[in-house]
């Protein structure tokens, strides 16, 4: 569990600080789902349930930081960045711990399987999500140098490259789930309706975690045009 006052403490530096913690812990969750769908794949709904529940952990971690994050947020006119700009990032970087939190939590209640024909392109379409995830983390990560540089200089150009690849690995997420859901379409009338139904959802959801990554990236674009 995250502790008010260390959170606190970060905030004596610079409020980038809490941010990146926020994204570093948000990272964790959607971390795990790659391993987590190994083992929905493997019917090992044990080691599933022992992810889901990491995953679920880590994500009430993340909803603290971002509790205190909320209310240590300075409210000053000598902020690096704008107050209501910081708290936008902090809402999207929450959705991702967030929706890998429901997508793990909702596959351990339907005790939902993994078909084998799509199984392995269904992990390699999780991975490809994770990537977006860690890209826009290592963005974040470049906050403090912006603000050093006072949002100028080739440190723009950096982050900005940054975004622009981020922007590419969720162009490549898009097109492995329209692979998959293809995939999907080909075997859904040897399985139970319900069960395919259920399936294209979850890729629904999958999907969106690399659409919220690229969010984060766009918010912090944002910063680099002030």
């Amino acid at each position: 569990m995250v502790r008010r006052s260390s959170i606190t403490n970060m905030f004596a530096g610079s409020p980038v600080h809490p941010l990146q913690q926020h994204m570093e812990k948000c990272c964790e969750c959607i971390g795990h789902l790659p391993a987590f769908f190994r083992a929905v794949a493997d019917r090992d709904y044990e080691k599933a349930e022992e992810i889901q529940g990491i995953i679920s952990n880590l994500e009430v971690e993340a909803d603290d930081m971002k509790h205190d994050l909320r209310m240590n947020l300075p409210n000053s006119l000598f902020m690096p960045m704008p107050r209501e700009q910081i708290l936008d990032i902090v809402r999207q970087q929450d959705k991702i711990a967030n929706t890998s939190k429901d997508i793990a939590g909702i596959m351990i209640g339907r005790k939902a399987e993994l078909p084998e024909p799509i199984a392995e392109l269904f992990i390699a379409f999780v991975n490809r999500a994770n990537d977006a995830a860690t890209q826009a983390k290592t963005a974040i990560n470049e906050l403090d140098e912006l603000v050093e540089t006072g949002f100028r200089g080739g440190q723009i150009t950096k982050v900005s490259d940054m975004i622009s690849e981020l922007d590419d690995i969720e162009h490549d997420t898009d097109k492995i789930e329209r692979q998959l859901r293809h995939a999907l379409f080909t075997i859904e009338n040897d399985y139970p309706p319900l069960n395919m139904m259920f399936l294209y959802r979850v890729i629904d959801w999958v999907g969106k975690l690399a659409d919220i990554s690229q969010r984060v990236g766009s918010r912090l674009q944002l910063l680099l045009a002030r």
